[in-house]
């Protein structure tokens, strides 16, 4: 999530825990303990200019739930043992304030799309419940509301009364996210089963800003179809629509053993556009962006002599940067509230047609 929503959901949580007269100095620790597994990304900035280790690697240690205790216990035991102050006046609630402000960080983050390492040093995929967009007002607003009026009314009763408000209604707010999501998965379900794709591997995401409208992204043999499910307009069945991917350029790429392509199959499970321009692999991360803008597409090898080799990986530029970009998302954004409480007329669903194997690399888009 986003860094005030962290900010406020450590802050609250160890104001919450700690004693009523220690709430301010509790409020800010929190704040900075929420802030605390992200500086991976300050690490990483220094130590690697590939931008797809700076993908991959960021939330895998500083937001492994097998790591993070061990920080808590450390902070908590030098702030006891040579801090001489709150913590030692109240060791057992500043112990539980530390390690929950802590590790409610990368719980919070798994509810996002991007994926979240919870079990590092084990790789399995990195967790994406993908319920929530990476920032989402009506999760972060009683946290805030919550720590505001803890900050002013300090030790009084009123005080943990809102933060414990604030805690509860974002946490309802998730709550609310994940039974949303279900009820989309189980309208995709038939639609996509009705399509003959019903193993198809699949994810469903909210879009920006809300969990009124989801996006649902199925793959195919030939590429994806995207559905859109407003839980504010539609009532009929869902409908998909295809895009084309090249499957065999992404295939060949990833048996020639171009450890990007491996990395990336990884970390997103597969949910990748691959594009072939100039002879190069293009690799479009599905779960983030909205079509055809992806926010984070990957140069990671180059064809030659019908062979793939990798390449120093690039990130290229998206599509909304700049001035001209600035524009298309407020349009993009515009045509995103209109659709929450529109259903499009005439939407049929359509699935990319299959590509014939063809010798040798696959060249085109």
């Amino acid at each position: 999530m986003d860094s005030l929503s962290q900010i406020v959901l450590g802050g609250a949580v160890a104001a919450a825990i700690a004693p009523a007269g220690h709430r301010r100095a509790a409020l800010l620790a929190g704040a900075a303990l929420g802030t605390l597994p992200d500086l991976d990304a300050l690490v990483l900035a220094f130590t690697t200019a590939d931008p797809v280790a700076l993908m991959t690697e960021h939330r895998s240690v500083s937001h492994s739930l097998l790591v993070l205790p061990w920080v808590a216990a450390l902070i908590w035991w030098l702030f006891k043992r040579f801090g001489h102050g709150r913590v030692a006046q109240a060791p057992a609630r500043w112990f539980w304030a530390i390690l929950l402000a802590l590790v409610t960080h990368p719980v919070l983050d798994a509810f996002t799309v991007y994926g979240t390492q919870l079990w590092w040093p084990f790789t399995p995929a990195p967790t994406m419940w993908s319920s929530v967009f990476i920032i989402d007002p009506l999760y972060t607003v009683w946290l805030l509301i919550g720590c505001a009026v803890a900050w002013f009314a300090r030790a009084r009763p009123v005080a943990q009364k809102a933060l414990v408000a604030g805690l509860v209604l974002s946490c309802g707010y998730l709550g609310w996210s994940l039974l949303a999501k279900h009820s989309v998965e189980r309208q995709a379900d038939r639609a996509l089963a009705a399509m003959g794709l019903g193993d198809a591997p699949r994810f469903s995401v909210a879009t920006p800003f809300n969990t009124l409208l989801w996006q649902v992204v199925a793959m195919t043999p030939s590429g994806y179809v995207i559905g859109e499910r407003s839980l504010v307009a539609d009532n009929g069945p869902m409908h998909f629509q295809g895009y084309p991917s090249n499957v065999q350029a992404l295939r060949q790429a990833e048996a020639a053993g171009i450890p990007a392509v491996q990395r990336l199959q990884w970390f997103n499970r597969g949910f990748m556009r691959a594009q072939v321009v100039d002879g190069q692999l293009q690799l479009s991360d599905l779960r983030m962006g909205l079509e055809p803008d992806y926010t984070f597409t990957f140069a990671v090898a180059r064809v030659q002599h019908g062979q793939w080799s990798a390449i120093t990986p690039e990130q290229l530029r998206p599509a909304y940067e700049g001035e001209q970009g600035r524009a298309r998302v407020k349009q993009r954004f515009a045509q995103m509230w209109a659709r929450i409480w529109q259903t499009p007329a005439g939407t049929t669903a359509t699935v990319p047609p299959a590509r014939a194997p063809a010798a040798g690399v696959a060249a085109g888009q």
